[in-house]
């Protein structure tokens, strides 16, 4: 518990046996309620790591059913575990659990309902490995999303999030898209809700086991962001309507 508030951390996972037990092992117990892992249908032992580690909510996907598939079952049995606060952290380990405590004190002391772990505020996403496609990409996607959503984040692609239970709990999930633009289009909800997003810097790392979309999807993907964009702010303006909202 965080501040009388329930702290679970959820694990959407596929073919994370390598790198599991070292990113649980980090995990702050001492403020962590609960640990939900979902596997999507992953190739390799993942599940069976996550039994020898104690892991008390498995959920297993028998067939895969995308990354925001993924993301929609760690919600659905955070939000039935009556979790207060909610972190989504990959089982890659390309995110520091180190940071959950940080994360958790913003929610928790009611700073922000939301809070993202940004890989670009500072200087070390480039440093990390981050691809130099990638980077170049992710800078102009997030100047593109501010203008249109009119915020100021560093940055929109991050895996590593946090929500309060009152935000999920508003949100229309079930909408989303179960592919990776699942990200883009909660992100398009929150704004749309009217709520705020804080963010905290993130060491960046990106070796072999770490998860990653190829070149192709991650134009996909990009295009998709656009696409989100230009959906949220006709439905501002009025002049369309949107299953999202």
């Amino acid at each position: 518990m965080y501040e009388n508030k329930k702290v679970i951390i959820v694990l959407p996972a596929y073919n994370a046996a390598k790198t599991l037990k070292k990113t649980y092992e980090e995990i702050p117990f001492d403020i962590t309620d609960e640990v939900i892992l979902v596997d999507d249908a992953s190739k390799d032992d993942t599940i069976a790591v996550g039994m020898s580690l104690g892991i008390k909510h498995i959920i297993h996907h028998e067939s895969n059913k995308g990354y925001g598939g993924n993301q929609k079952s760690c919600y659905k049995k955070a939000l039935e575990l009556n979790g207060d606060i909610i972190i989504m952290l990959h089982p890659d380990y390309q995110y520091t659990p180190k940071l959950i405590r940080a994360i958790v004190s913003i929610i928790g002391n009611e700073l922000y309902p939301v809070v993202f772990a940004s890989r670009i505020l500072g200087n070390g996403a480039l440093r990390g490995g981050m691809p130099m496609y990638k980077y170049v990409a992710n800078r102009f996607l997030t100047l593109f999303q501010n203008i249109v959503f009119g915020q100021k984040l560093s940055e929109y692609h991050t895996g590593y999030r946090a929500f309060s239970k009152d935000v999920l709990q508003s949100l229309k999930l079930d909408e989303n898209s179960d592919d990776f633009i699942f990200d883009n289009e909660i992100t398009s909800q929150i704004f749309y809700k009217g709520y705020e997003i804080g963010e905290v810097t993130c060491p960046t790392k990106y070796f072999e086991e770490a998860s990653s979309i190829n070149f192709s999807r991650s134009m996909k993907y990009g295009l998709g962001c656009i696409r989100v964009c230009l959906i949220y702010r006709l439905c501002k303006m009025g002049l369309m309507k949107s299953k999202l909202y």
